[in-house]
């Protein structure tokens, strides 16, 4: 029995967060029961297709530009480990916010195979804190009573 193969699948499956890993293609292999709950895609639904699914269409060619510059020389601009922000689509069309890391997947000769990402829904923070500044910027606009 090897324990941290049954370890790796049981984080995979009870992890609350989305885990989604790619081919070198962006074609997505892997797709845990946190994804299909933030995105509502079922991973048969999912698995086998491109990451389109889930970004929305005006940021896919920044995406894919960042994507194949890290499949040619498997380096991101951003540091190992770095928390990510973007925006995702989910299955209903409704546009979400996530924070996220993304870990290269590399064979014992450092080449790249794919990525994989670990996502977390953070939209109701960022709905929050965006209320938050507007309520900020309508308070410091309105002339003090003197």
């Amino acid at each position: 029995m090897d324990i941290s193969r049954l370890a790796a699948d049981a984080i995979l499956s009870a992890a609350t967060d989305a885990v989604v890993a790619t081919d070198r293609d962006g074609i997505i292999q892997v797709w845990n029961p946190g994804a299909k709950r933030i995105f509502g895609y079922r991973a048969d639904e999912a698995r086998g297709q491109s990451l389109d699914l889930i970004i929305p269409e005006r940021l896919r060619p920044r995406h894919w530009v960042g994507f194949r510059r890290i499949m040619a020389t498997g380096e991101s601009h951003y540091g190992e480990g770095d928390l990510l922000s973007v925006p995702g689509l989910r299955k209903d069309g409704q546009r979400i916010s996530l924070e996220f890391t993304i870990v290269p997947l590399k064979d014992a000769q450092g080449q790249m195979h794919g990525l994989a990402a670990v996502m977390r829904d953070v939209t109701s923070r960022f709905e929050e804190i965006r209320g938050l500044k507007n309520k900020l910027a309508e308070a410091t606009a309105r002339p003090s009573p003197h």
